[in-house]
Formats: structure tokens, sequence, C-alpha cells
């Protein structure tokens, strides 16, 4: 390490102090906003703000402490060149160092590397090895070809030089608002934490800085449960800017002795913040971006917080476009904002509309359902069971209530709101092939969306035609979209008069609709 002193003894407070106000970051990154967040701030009780590095060229704060490390090398060394290891921002961060500063970046990241990560490094010059499905596989990786081929490893966070870098963020915070009570920071491998903090607690140590891990990789809460670093068995992919197995022994050194609390957060909590953050700031978080956020909810939410001056740190904005399906998803149940529920219900006409009415002017997000065959594969009466999700205004209060209504009207009900496996994968299975003997036509409907909209278009649809399979499903939008499959045959009629008759009750509905019976994914999923 490049000490400012010469020596290899670790750094104290005071030299990291003089490394941060000097660090020439500005050379490479830009002085971020710290931008109110009016709508949260509200909600809280508190003043609200998010310091945007998200803002950097690079879209994360990586940038600060990869330019620090590498402008403090030799000219010997930068003319040898630079490897690195990394998920992705700091990857960025190295590369686009290396270009500023002329020199060559040998970029090691995990398979798993979000693909909008690897073509920013690619873009910005750096050349690219995907090695490994974690990033302690790539660091090993890295570490191997800076011996074999004489380049200089430049660590992503457990680095004084980086950790320098970093800290400039907190000097930039206190300079826009001296007043905070406390500042949230997402924890990975520590080296942002530790630099804010060692900023901040030399020049207003009454701020209080909390780290905030995610619940799946949360290698400094096991660290300091243990008293030393430790490595984690698997670390969880979602918001994979953070995903390290193992803290770094000098990020670790100085976040246990600084940080005054450090809390975990789950994906449906870092998803509802990153839903904040659009509709407060119109910002573009990645998961791990939105953390801090996270924390910072979780924490004034279960403290009772009132009037404090809140700052959280928005890290990146390197989101793989494919992931926002899943945030979106996820956010309403991350803000208790939605139940998911699996409820039996009496296999007969009607059922629908009798079970929508017991929800009151609640708004169904989702409803699916399919006619479940018998032992023998006929269609039969009996119980139907049912996946819905209903909105909430009231949080876990008003789904217990949900639930309790459900269970008085002699439904069963099974509160599926916090489970994974319903989440991530039944959700999306529900249904199936239709039963033996069941003949059935599949229509799509559109639908003006508004509160109680599911229950009026089940009271205009009516109870004449038994409905064997129903799926709707909100995404915001102005129109609701309904897929619904009903039962012909079984009326004695000719089925050019069954034809004729459903067709004209599709169009007393009022709705659009199209016929989707001979549609083709419908008959490979749907169709017996």
């Amino acid at each position: 390490m490049n000490e400012p002193d010469g020596t290899d003894t670790p750094w104290d407070s005071s030299q990291y102090l003089r490394a941060i106000l000097r660090a020439p970051v500005y050379e490479a990154a830009e002085h971020t906003p710290l931008q109110r967040m009016d709508a949260l701030s509200a909600r809280l009780g508190c003043e609200v703000a998010a310091k945007r590095e998200d803002l950097q060229s690079v879209h994360s704060f990586k940038i600060r402490g990869a330019y620090t490390c590498m402008r403090m090398l030799s000219d010997d060394e930068r003319a040898r060149g630079v490897v690195t290891a990394s998920a992705g921002n700091h990857a960025q961060g190295v590369a686009r160092s290396a270009a500023l500063l002329g020199c060559r970046a040998l970029i090691v990241m995990p398979t798993v590397t979000p693909r909008i990560k690897v073509d920013a490094v690619a873009a910005l010059g750096g050349e690219v090895l995907l090695h490994g499905d974690n990033f302690d596989t790539a660091k090993a990786e890295a570490q191997r070809l800076a011996d074999e081929d004489g380049l200089t490893y430049v660590a992503p966070f457990d680095d004084p030089r980086v950790i320098a870098g970093q800290g400039t963020i907190g000097l930039e915070i206190i300079q826009q608002d001296a007043g905070l009570d406390r500042v949230f920071v997402p924890v990975g491998g520590g080296g942002l934490a530790s630099g804010i903090a060692v900023l901040i607690k030399q020049l207003l140590p009454n701020v209080r800085i909390i780290g905030v891990e995610h619940e799946e990789s949360a290698c400094l809460t096991a660290a300091l449960a243990q008293g030393a670093p430790v490595t984690l068995g698997r670390v969880g992919l979602f918001a994979e800017g953070v995903a390290v197995r193992r803290i770094g022994d000098e990020t670790y050194r100085l976040c246990s002795e600084l940080l005054d609390d450090v809390i975990t957060v789950s994906s449906d909590e870092v998803s509802a913040a990153v839903k904040d953050l659009f509709e407060d700031l119109r910002a573009i978080s990645e998961p791990s971006g939105a953390v801090a956020l996270a924390g910072l909810k979780r924490y004034a939410s279960e403290r009772g917080l009132a009037g404090e001056r809140l700052a959280c740190v928005v890290s990146g904005a390197n989101l793989n476009f494919h992931q926002m399906r899943y945030i979106s998803e996820r956010a309403e149940i991350g803000e208790q904002r939605e139940a998911i529920l699996g409820v039996t219900i009496p296999e007969e006409r009607g059922s629908f509309l009798r079970f929508a009415r017991i929800l009151g002017g609640r708004s169904v997000t989702e409803f699916n359902y399919r006619a479940a065959p018998g032992l023998d594969g006929s269609l039969e009466p009996g119980p139907a069971r049912i996946f819905v999700g209903v909105g909430l205004s009231r949080g876990r209060e008003e789904r217990a209530e949900i639930v309790a209504d459900l269970e008085r009207a002699g439904y069963g009900v099974v509160d599926l709101t916090d489970d994974e496996l319903a989440k991530v994968h039944v959700r999306s299975m529900i249904g199936g092939r239709a039963p033996a003997g069941l003949t059935e036509r599949l229509f799509s409907f559109e639908f003006p969306e508004s509160p109680g909209a599911l229950v009026h278009f089940l009271e205009v649809l009516g109870t004449r035609w038994n409905v064997t399979l129903f799926h709707y499903r909100t995404d915001g939008a102005d129109y609701g979209r309904i897929l619904c499959a009903f039962q012909v045959g079984a009326r004695g009629l000719s089925p050019e008069a069954e034809a004729r008759e459903l067709r004209e009750h599709m169009d007393r509905l009022g709705y659009a609709y199209h016929e989707e019976t001979e549609d083709p994914a419908a008959g490979f999923f749907l169709a017996r």
C-alpha cells in the first residue's frame, strides 16, 4: 500500500482525513447532489435526502475509489497495468480511470454479472475476463493474474487508497447538509461505509452512521457476531453489487469501530426503495443502489423516528433492464401494499362474485383460477383453490383483517405474502390444462382500471356461464386485462347456437374483448 507516511502500519483517522481531503477524485468524478425526497419525507415524518452517486459518469460511486488508488500508483506500476475483480461497478471505475491515466486494465468479472455492466466495461476500454460464479472466485483469479503477469491489483474495497476516495462522498454530504442526524450507507465489502464513517466521525461526530446490508449477503453482520471477518457459505445475487461473502480486513476494522449500527433488509424492501427513488426523484436505481434507502425506511419505522434529518447514498444505477419486472412485482409487497392469499372457494357458479364482494372496495391486484379435475381426470364439483392479490392501504393490520373477513365467511385462507416460493414461482404456475371432458371457449378482455373494477366486471359478467379459467394481474396501466374461459356444451344447445349466445353475451358486457380459443399458446398450455 502507498501509505502517506511511507509505512506499512494501518492508517489512523488523521491519515485517512488527510488522504480524503487531498484525493484527486474530481479529475474523474462529479460532485453529486443531495436531493430531498418530498413524498417519502412526508410519509416518514422526517427530512429524507438521497446522495445521487448514480449520476456519476459510470453511474456508480466506485469511480472515486478506483481513480484515487490508481492515481497514487507509481509510473512503473501504471506502465505494467492493473487488474481487478468486480461484480460490475468497481470494474467500470477501474476501466474509466485506466482510460484517463493511459494504462491497461484487465477486469475479472463473475459470470453472473449483468450484461449491461460487462458491455459498459468493454466500452470504457477495459479487458473483460468472465470467471467464476461469485466475487470471491473472480478475486482469486485476478490476484493470480496479478502475480503471474506483474499487474497491480486494484482492490474494490479493502485498500486505504480506495477507502479514502470513497470518503470524499462523506465530505460532500456534510458540506451539503451539516444538520444531518443520521446517514445510511450500503455495505458490500465495506469500502464506502468505511470511507464515509472515518470522515464524518472526525468532523461531525454526533452524526450517526448506519450500515445497511442485504439479508442474503450480510458479511459485516456475521463478522460483528464473530468478532472477526468470516466467509459466508453463500450470498444472494438480487443485489449483486453488494453480494460479497467476506468483509475486508481493513474495512471491518473501520466499520466495527465507527458505525453506530448495522441493519439488514430484504429483497422486497429493496424493491420498494427502488420504486420510492423513481417516484420521488425519477431515478432508476439498481437494487444494491437502493439498499441504503431501504434501511433508512426500516430504521425510521421500527424506531419511530420523527423530525430527524436523514440521508442515504444511492450508490449505483447499472440496472439490468429485465430486472425491472421482478422489482416492480415485489415493490408493493415490500411496502406492505399488497397481500398474497391462497383461498379455497366452492366450485359453483357465482362463487367468484361472492368472494370478490367480501373484499369490498379493495383493489384486487391478481386473481388466478383454473377448473380442477377430479382424481379420474374429469371435471367434478368441489372446492376450488385460487391465488389472489389484494391491495393494502394499512399494511399488516389490514392484511390480518382481510384474512379474518374471509374466514368468517367460511373460506379457507392461507396467507402467502411472506412465502418466497409463492412469490417467485407459484404465482406463475397457477393453472394447467383443461380437465378431461371439459369443452370451453377462451376470451381476453380489457376494461378501465379503477378501485372495484374487478368486482364490477364480475357483476356485469353474471353467473349464467360456468367460468373454468380466470387470470387477472394489474400492472399499473390504465386498462386491466383478464383472461377468462367459459364452459360450453353442457346446456343441450347446438354448438352453433351456444357460440352465438355466448358472443351475444360478450357484446352486451360492453368491454373490449377478443376470442383466444384457437391461440397457439392457449392450445399448448391450457387446452386438453
